[in-house]
């Protein structure tokens, strides 16, 4: 059975399940997040979300399971413009969360904040990730080397980009 997944809003009290998402290997593996994340720092970062980002979370029953961020740029020259992230918690990836959470995200971009062109940056590894983006219309635009540093190492990323004709 399949379960069923809903996104809405992040509020501010959803912090300590949003931590939770990121307090994981693969969620810290897969984002620019630190190991060992703190409540407070949470609590803070759910608290000043400014009008130019929006956060949504998906949820199955009374877990939150996923959150994506959706920044527009405050650049008058590229009001046009958003920058994307998410995370899904290590337990429910592959069961439809990202799909839900981008979806989500893309209606918001293209019905309602007008925006013609969304970014993100991906690690070159993460393949489910990027089938993921190039299913919804995200194309590779270039490879960014030694992108971040992660376990001991530096990796490399992709920058992606959706644009609406």
């Amino acid at each position: 059975m399949t379960a069923t997944i809903t996104v809405r809003r992040a509020e501010p009290e959803d912090y300590p399940a949003v931590r939770r998402i990121y307090d994981a290997p693969l969620a810290q593996a897969d984002t620019l997040q630190l190991p060992f994340p703190s409540l407070d720092l949470w609590r803070a970062r759910m608290q000043s979300v400014d009008g130019n980002s929006h956060l949504l979370v998906a949820e199955c029953g009374d877990e939150l399971v996923g959150q994506l961020g959706l920044q527009v740029s405050t650049n008058p020259r590229r009001r046009h413009v958003g920058d994307l992230g998410m995370g899904v918690r290590d337990d429910w990836r592959g069961r439809g969360v990202g799909t839900a959470l981008l979806e989500a995200a893309l209606v918001l971009a293209d019905g309602w904040l007008q925006l013609r062109r969304i970014e993100l940056q991906v690690y070159a590894r993460n393949a489910a990730a990027i089938a993921l983006y190039e299913k919804h219309g995200f194309e590779q635009e270039g490879l960014l080397r030694d992108y971040a540093y992660r376990d001991g190492t530096y990796v490399d990323a992709l920058a992606m980009a959706r644009v609406r004709g």
